[in-house]
């Protein structure tokens, strides 16, 4: 079977056999002509403006002096359109958030994990590979499409960006994505987290849409906050939960590799001192981590996707207090906070081997700067 439907029956799927060459005739055409692949909203039907642009300020993050000079190496795309960290951490930059956008594209194929249609392709997972299923055995009369390559290859960026999407796919069709099925899901927490925020996905690798809606929804505009706000409501209607002083979220040595070599030690002073709880991702199951990180008022970790896991149900107002390693200083959360009237703070560590150590004093004088502000 060339793919596999959602965890319920009920998905209003038409069983069709059927073949397709889309994904041979892309390759062919690709190796014969020196031209950029078409990007396939390009040839949408038609488009639409789900919610408007809006311009932004950013404010300044919260960190003590001398931090940024320690950076010795980041990720220049998530500090556009700067390349050091320096300016999107001063804050008062101007952003265009661009609007939420809706595409409507007729007769399209879906061959392992990618979009076909005329001369445009668009890949929703990583790369199909060579020799792709010629087979398909679904046809839906209206489907969307909500997920992402990098949802796909990342749990942060499908937590953060492609379930708040799930709910404009919804609105518009049989909500479709290419993750793996129930049984080997992409992600170990994945299920679960569908379960509490009710997304009961068609799951397809292969398939012919007779109508087919796609997205563009990167930009942080109200419509995404809200819909990411009501991710976390969820969430938070399955657990009892009271303001608490922060959970510190333990990355250890899950994804790529950003070792704090005393993360532990600084885990514990803060439960000591300052009443924090400590989670352990890797080691609990998603109802035990919604229920500690629900109410905190402060969320601290390693920079890295275990800690979207307390973001999710951060309040405004909340701060995330992220712990960066210096030869790779990443601002991604910043974007999310400044979006959902949080503060972000970090700390930027010193090198240790192969890892690195974060001074506990600073923690400390980070978070005071925080509660200042909260006065």
């Amino acid at each position: 079977m060339a793919g596999d439907l959602s965890q319920h029956d009920a998905v209003p799927v038409t069983r069709h056999a059927g073949w397709t060459l889309a994904a041979y005739r892309y390759m062919a055409r690709k190796r014969l002509s020196q031209a950029q692949p078409l990007d396939i909203k390009a040839v949408a039907a038609k488009r639409w403006d789900i919610a408007p642009a809006e311009t932004t300020v950013s404010p300044p993050a919260l960190f003590l002096p001398g931090q940024l000079e320690r950076v010795t190496g980041w990720e220049g795309k998530r500090f556009y359109p700067y390349v050091h960290p320096a300016k999107t951490m001063q804050g008062g930059i101007e952003t265009e958030q661009g609007p939420t956008r809706g595409y409507l594209l007729k007769d399209v194929w879906l061959v392992d994990g990618a979009l076909y249609k005329g001369r445009a392709s668009h890949w929703l997972s990583l790369k199909p590979s060579t020799f792709p299923t010629i087979r398909v055995e679904h046809e839906l009369d209206r489907a969307a499409i909500y997920c992402t390559q990098n949802g796909n290859t990342w749990f942060g960026t499908w937590l953060m960006e492609d379930c708040p999407t799930y709910a404009l796919a919804c609105d518009e069709g049989v909500p479709v994505t290419t993750a793996p099925s129930t049984r080997y899901p992409l992600f170990t927490q994945t299920l679960a987290y569908e379960h509490w925020l009710g997304m009961q996905p068609a799951r397809l690798r292969s398939a012919f849409f007779r109508e087919l809606v796609l997205f563009d929804d990167q930009s942080n505009n109200r419509n995404r906050h809200a819909r990411y706000r009501a991710m976390g409501d969820k969430l938070l209607a399955h657990v009892p939960h009271t303001p608490h002083p922060g959970v510190f979220l333990l990355r250890g040595g899950d994804g790529e590799r950003r070792m704090l070599r005393n993360e532990l030690e600084i885990a514990e002073h803060l439960r000591a001192t300052r009443g924090f709880r400590i989670v352990n991702p890797l080691q609990w199951d998603v109802p035990s981590i919604v229920a500690a990180c629900a109410g905190a008022q402060v969320v601290i970790g390693v920079e890295g996707s275990q800690l979207v896991h307390g973001v999710n149900v951060l309040q405004a107002g909340g701060c995330v207090l992220a712990l960066q390693p210096p030869n790779r200083f990443v601002s991604y959360y910043k974007y999310l906070t400044d979006r959902d009237h949080q503060y972000f703070s970090f700390v930027v560590g010193t090198p240790d081997g192969d890892g690195f150590t974060i001074d506990i004093d600073e923690v400390e004088r980070t978070l005071d700067l925080y509660q200042a502000r909260r006065v």
